[in-house]
């Protein structure tokens, strides 16, 4: 095949379906380099070995990536300024990772002279558009190769068995009853004993976050501080993006916030039942929505609001690295230069609440708010506001009484 790639980097996890991957293109594109590639989002998992187990199954090398405070800093914090959230509940953990995934193996892709890449996504999820979309809006001749739209394996079933016939090493463990997805931001739970939407999910399935009902009896009040629209401090204390991040992931698990439970539209048509803990960027949300109600102004917000269902589409479907999702960020971060506070947050047994904002930019002025007498507000000015808006309601009632 004239098109046959020489040298493919793939998006590498050790587990069984990137393992039976890795053999099925040195198989399929035979003479072909093999690069694997992990991206350490801060899943937590073990990475070290990774590189003797790539070798065993064929790989010329495995580089890992440590792309956690990019993650943090450059997508996680970009997507908290836009509020962004999808149908309403899910705070786009997975979605946000895709493209900083993306974008590191296109990275090693270049560094490494590979001319194609692969991903273990199937082709029924979101992940496949998300990884291709970003891969080629970085670079527009990448080859993608995606195995599980195109190979004969059907099953995890049929991956042990492959690696049976080709002595692969790896451990084929029972199969989980859903599967999992881990980074800095979030764990996702799908599948499994998750497809019926009317099942409570287990309570052992979750691994960040405390029972609600076993969380400390007594509420703990956390302080964010914000510049230009970025938390940039916990109680006072300075510290990087992920530190940050993995600060409030550590206080809102220990009182049980941060789970959700959606049915979701996935962009490729289908409907799909997602379980979630997302304990940080909950408190995050949160507190920044807190802060933007002192400092900025109420046009600007309308605007911004309105614009979030689509940002959070963009997120979710790929579009990061597109066009009109960096227009839209543009606006947005402009919106920002005065989100400048703190937020007090209460966590209680699975809540989060707003108990206090406080800033030095806030549009907020207690003497034209207050109930009390005041010199400053002409209540009487009231009424010619309100017939001036109301002049097109009262024209349209005026009409419609003389039919």
């Amino acid at each position: 095949m004239s098109d046959t790639p020489k040298k493919i980097v793939l998006a590498y996890s050790g587990g069984l379906d990137t393992s039976v991957i890795l053999t099925w293109l040195k198989e399929t594109y035979e003479g072909c380099q093999v690069v694997a590639f992990c991206a350490d989002v801060g899943q937590g998992e073990e990475l070290t070995g990774l590189d003797e187990k790539a070798r065993a199954t064929g790989a010329e090398k495995c580089v890992v990536a440590d792309v956690r405070e990019e993650f943090v800093r450059d997508f996680c914090f970009p997507m908290l300024r836009a509020n962004a959230v999808y149908e309403g509940s899910y705070l786009l953990g997975t979605s946000i990772a895709r493209p900083v995934i993306a974008k590191a193996m296109m990275d090693v892709a270049h560094a490494e002279g590979c001319d194609a890449i692969a991903h273990g996504a199937t082709g029924k999820g979101n992940d496949q558009v998300r990884f291709e979309l970003s891969a080629m809006a970085i670079d527009p001749k990448v080859k993608v190769i995606a195995p599980w739209r195109i190979w004969d394996l059907k099953s995890r079933t049929d991956c042990i068995e492959y690696c049976k016939q080709r002595n692969i090493p790896v451990e084929a463990t029972a199969e989980k009853p859903y599967s999992m997805d881990a980074n800095a931001f979030h764990i996702s739970y799908e599948g499994g004993i998750l497809e019926d939407p009317w099942a409570a999910p287990p309570e052992e399935i979750f691994r960040w976050t405390t029972t609600p009902s076993e969380a400390p009896d007594e509420a703990q009040e956390v302080v964010i501080s914000y510049e230009n629209g970025n938390p940039v401090a916990v109680d006072g204390d300075r510290m990087t993006p992920f530190a940050l991040l993995e600060r409030l992931n550590q206080i809102g698990s220990k009182h049980g916030v941060g789970r959700v439970d959606i049915v979701e539209n996935r962009f490729v048509g289908m409907k799909s039942r997602g379980v979630y803990e997302t304990p940080g960027g909950t408190i995050l949300q949160l507190a920044h929505r807190a802060v933007e109600s002192l400092a900025l102004d109420r046009e600007v917000m309308r605007i911004r609001d309105g614009l979030i269902p689509e940002y959070a589409s963009l997120v979710y479907r790929g579009f990061w690295f597109a066009p009109e999702r960096e227009a839209l960020q543009a606006l947005i971060d402009e919106s920002q230069k005065d989100v400048w506070g703190e937020a007090r947050i209460r966590l209680y047994k699975g809540s989060a609440q707003v108990v206090g904002r406080r800033s030095d930019r806030s549009l907020y002025d207690p003497e034209v708010a207050t109930f009390e007498a005041d010199e400053v507000y002409d209540q009487s000015d009231a009424t010619g506001f309100i017939r001036l808006n109301a002049l097109r309601l009262r024209l349209r009632a005026t009409r419609d009484a003389s039919k």
